[in-house]
C-alpha cells in the first residue's frame, strides 16, 4: 500500500507552496512521489481549439493524450458522482508516497497549514490532522513546524509513515 500524506488548510494558508516544496525534498531523497490535487471549482486542463478538447466536446467519456514526454487521461464525470480519494489512489501508478492537497474531510493523515495571511486562521478541527505547519505561534497538542522548515516536515512525514529513502 502506498503511503499517503495530506496537506490541508484554509485558502491562502500555504498548501500549494508546502506541497511543491515537500515533493522536491522527497524526490531529492530518492522517493517516487505522486500528487493529487482537489479542486473546488470547475477546471479544465485542456484548451479550446485543441484536438483533444474537440474530442471531449463531441462527447467522449475519456480522452487520452500521449506524447514522447507525457500522457494524460481526462475523464468526464457527466452524471457520475465526484470520486473519493480512495478511488483516485487506485488509478495512480505505483509510488513510494502520494502527497494530497485538499480532500480535507477524508480520513488520511494530514498536515494542517496555518498562515497569518490566510482567509481564516481558525483550526480546521477535522479528522486525520497529525501535525501543524504555521508561520506563527499556535497552541495545539500536535507536533508543530514552521511552515518554511520543509526538511523537518519531510523528516516528520517519512518517520510518521515509516518510509525509508531508497
Amino acid at each position: 500500500m502506498t503511503a499517503v500524506i495530506g496537506i490541508t488548510g484554509w485558502k491562502n494558508s500555504g498548501k500549494t507552496t508546502l506541497t511543491e516544496r515537500l515533493v522536491a525534498v522527497f524526490v531529492a531523497r530518492g522517493l517516487r512521489v505522486a500528487t493529487v490535487k482537489h479542486a473546488h471549482h470547475d477546471f479544465d486542463i485542456d484548451q479550446p481549439g485543441t484536438d483533444s478538447f474537440r474530442h471531449r466536446a463531441a462527447g467522449a467519456a475519456e480522452t487520452a493524450i500521449i506524447s514522447g514526454r507525457r500522457w494524460a487521461i481526462m475523464h468526464e464525470l457527466h452524471d457520475e458522482s465526484e470520486p473519493n480519494l480512495a478511488d483516485i489512489l487506485t488509478k495512480l501508478s505505483p509510488s513510494d508516497l502520494v502527497v494530497v492537497e485538499g480532500f480535507k474531510k477524508e480520513q488520511h493523515p494530514k498536515i494542517e497549514c496555518r498562515r497569518l495571511a490566510a482567509r481564516d486562521r481558525t483550526p480546521l478541527g477535522l479528522p486525520g490532522i497529525v501535525a501543524i505547519a504555521s508561520d506563527h505561534a499556535v497552541s495545539d497538542d500536535l507536533p508543530r513546524f514552521m511552515l518554511d522548515d520543509v526538511e523537518a516536515i519531510a523528516d516528520f512525514v517519512t518517520g510518521y509513515l515509516g518510509i525509508q529513502p531508497r
